[in-house]
C-alpha cells in the first residue's frame, strides 16, 4: 500500500508540475509567512528571476519597495481578523522585476489549507501587452477623431468663408469712412468727433468678430492629445453655436437657445465635446433648412447626476429604421460624407462617461440628439 501510495504521489506532483510549467499565467504559491513555495517558468520570464532564486524569498522580493508594506499589513490584517482584501478578487497591482522595472499586473489570490499551515495561490497576468493594445487603439481613435474633424471644417469651409466676408467688408467700409472724416476734419483744424470714435469703436469690433472665428476654426482643425478640464457646458455649446449660426444665416435657419445663466460644470475636453456639438448642430441646420419652419432649439440642463445638451430640429424626424443605423460607422443617408460623424460623437461621449441618443419626435415633429456627460464630481459631491 505504501508504495501505492508512493507511486500515486510522484504521479500527481508530475501532473502538478506540467500544469505550471504549460500555464499561461504566472502562478505563485505562498506560505503564512509570506515564503514563496512555487514559483512557475511564466513567473520565471515575467520577474527575470529563477524558481532556484525566488523559491523560499519572501513574495517581496517582487513588488515595488512602497507595496511591500501595504501588502505585509494586509496578511497581518487577514490573520487577526479574518477579513478578505484581496483573496477571491481580481484586482490590479504592480509587480518589480530583477532590473527595478516596475509594470502593471493583473491578480488573483486563492487560499487553500494544507497540513503545513494555510498556503496562498497567486495567479498573475502581465498587463503591459493589453495596455500597449488600448494605446495604440486610442492613438487610432485620435487619428479617427482627427480626421472626422477636418472633415467637418472642409463641409463648412465654403460657408464660413463666405461669411467672413461680412464682417470683413463692414471692417473695411467702417475704416474708409473713418479716414474720410478724420480728412475733414483735419483739413477744418477740428479734432476727431465722437461720430470719428463711434465707428472706430464698431471696426474693432468687427476685426475681434473675425479673428475669433478664424481663431475657433483653428481650434477645431488642430491635431492634438485629448486635454480633460472642468468646463462650463454652456460656454463651450455656445462657441459651438457662434461657428454654427455663420452657417445658419446662409441658410435663413434660426437657431434658438434654452438654458439658463448658471454654470453647468463637467470633466471633459472641450475642443471633443465641441465637435460633438458642432456636428448634431451641422445635422440639424441641414434638415431644418429644407423645412417650412426652419428653426433648431438647443436646449441645456442638469440633474444631480448629469449634464444634458439636446439639439432639436424642425425637420420631418427619421424612421424606426434609419433609428437602427444612426450610429454605426460608414452609415449615412446623406448624398455625401462617410457616415463616421455620429459614430465618432458616440464614441468621445461614451469615452467621457456619457452617451449620445437619438429620439424621432414622429411624423413631422423633428429629430432631437440628446448628449449626456457625467457633471463634475465637486458638484455632485456638494449636491
Amino acid at each position: 500500500m505504501v508504495k501505492v501510495d508512493d507511486r500515486n504521489t510522484t504521479v500527481n506532483e508530475a501532473r502538478f508540475e506540467s500544469l505550471l510549467d504549460t500555464a499561461a499565467d504566472g502562478i505563485i504559491v505562498m506560505d503564512e509567512r509570506g515564503r514563496m513555495l512555487v514559483f512557475n517558468k511564466i513567473c520565471e520570464t515575467m520577474f527575470g528571476y529563477s524558481s532556484e532564486e525566488a523559491v523560499g524569498k519572501p513574495v517581496n522580493l517582487i513588488m515595488p519597495p512602497e507595496f511591500s508594506t501595504d501588502h505585509d499589513r494586509y496578511v497581518r490584517n487577514y490573520h487577526r481578523t479574518g477579513e478578505k482584501r484581496i483573496i477571491g478578487i481580481g484586482r490590479e497591482v504592480s509587480g518589480m522585476h530583477k532590473d527595478g522595472t516596475v509594470f502593471p499586473l493583473e491578480l488573483s489570490v486563492g487560499e487553500a489549507v494544507t497540513p503545513e499551515g494555510r498556503q496562498y495561490i497567486g495567479v498573475l497576468r502581465d498587463l503591459r501587452p493589453r495596455r500597449a493594445v488600448e494605446v495604440r487603439v486610442s492613438q487610432l481613435q485620435a487619428q479617427v477623431v482627427h480626421m472626422t474633424r477636418l472633415s467637418a471644417m472642409d463641409e463648412m469651409g465654403a460657408a464660413m468663408a463666405h461669411e467672413l466676408n461680412q464682417p470683413l467688408t463692414a471692417l473695411l467700409l467702417y475704416l474708409q469712412a473713418v479716414t474720410r472724416q478724420i480728412k475733414n476734419s483735419h483739413a477744418e483744424g477740428q479734432v476727431p468727433s465722437e461720430k470719428v470714435l463711434g465707428v472706430l469703436d464698431k471696426a474693432v469690433t468687427e476685426a475681434e468678430r473675425a479673428s475669433h472665428i478664424v481663431q475657433r476654426m483653428r481650434q477645431m482643425v488642430e491635431k492634438r492629445d485629448p486635454e480633460r478640464a472642468t468646463i462650463d457646458l454652456r460656454e463651450v455649446v455656445n462657441e459651438a453655436l457662434d461657428l454654427s449660426e455663420f452657417v445658419a444665416q446662409s441658410a435663413t435657419v434660426t437657431i434658438r437657445r434654452v438654458y439658463g445663466p448658471n454654470p453647468i460644470w463637467v470633466d471633459a475636453d472641450a475642443t471633443q465635446i465641441q465637435q460633438i456639438v458642432l456636428n448634431l448642430l451641422r445635422n440639424a441646420l441641414e434638415v431644418a433648412k429644407e423645412s417650412e419652419e426652419r428653426w433648431v432649439k438647443v436646449s441645456i440642463g442638469s440633474d444631480d447626476r448629469s449634464a444634458v445638451v439636446s439639439v432639436t430640429d424642425s425637420g420631418p424626424g427619421f424612421s424606426e429604421e434609419v433609428s437602427r443605423s444612426l450610429f454605426k460607422t460608414f452609415s449615412t443617408t446623406k448624398k455625401s460624407g462617410m457616415g463616421l460623424g455620429l459614430a465618432i460623437s458616440r464614441a468621445i461621449a461614451q469615452n467621457h462617461g456619457g452617451d449620445l441618443m437619438a429620439d424621432s419626435g414622429g411624423s413631422g415633429q423633428g429629430a432631437t440628439f440628446t448628449l449626456v456627460l457625467p457633471v463634475h464630481r465637486a458638484a455632485v459631491d456638494e449636491g
